[in-house]
């Protein structure tokens, strides 16, 4: 609620900022200057601290609404911290439950190392010959 009074108020404030085209309506509109709009806004807070002297049950009432409001509020700030808490570490116990159960650098798309072991006594190890091996290494040619 008080998101959408402060939205109201700052595009109140931008459309009466916004310049306006000279129109025969606009002629008839009372021009106001702005040390008359300084003093007539200094005068309405004036008037609005004097309230509570002139109408002190509903300065009563307003304080205890501000107070439940403001009440409800950090009650609701609270329980939306322990969801968010709660739901960390959650997900953080899922992880350490997750890495307990294989290693970390085990993804599952590839056998485990004891069916690697298994498979190489079926696969030939070392199968490049001694010519493979005695290739002499060549840099890079350049041209002169």
């Amino acid at each position: 609620m008080r998101f959408l009074l402060r939205i109201t108020f700052w595009l109140g404030l931008v459309l009466v900022l916004l310049p306006r085209d000279k129109t025969p309506e606009s002629e008839k509109v009372p021009q106001i200057g702005a040390a008359e709009a300084v003093s007539a806004a200094s005068a309405a807070v004036s008037d609005m601290s004097q309230f509570c002297k002139r109408q002190p049950a509903a300065c009563e009432v307003g304080g205890q609404a501000a107070t439940v409001i403001g009440q409800r509020a950090q009650d609701g700030a609270r329980k939306l911290y322990q969801i968010i808490t709660d739901k960390k570490n959650q997900i953080t116990n899922d992880k350490n439950d997750k890495s307990d159960k294989k290693a970390p650098d085990h993804t599952g798309s590839i056998g485990s190392m004891a069916e690697a072991d298994l498979d190489a006594g079926a696969a030939p190890r070392d199968t490049l010959t001694q010519d493979d091996l005695a290739v002499e290494w060549r840099g890079p040619e350049t041209a002169n």
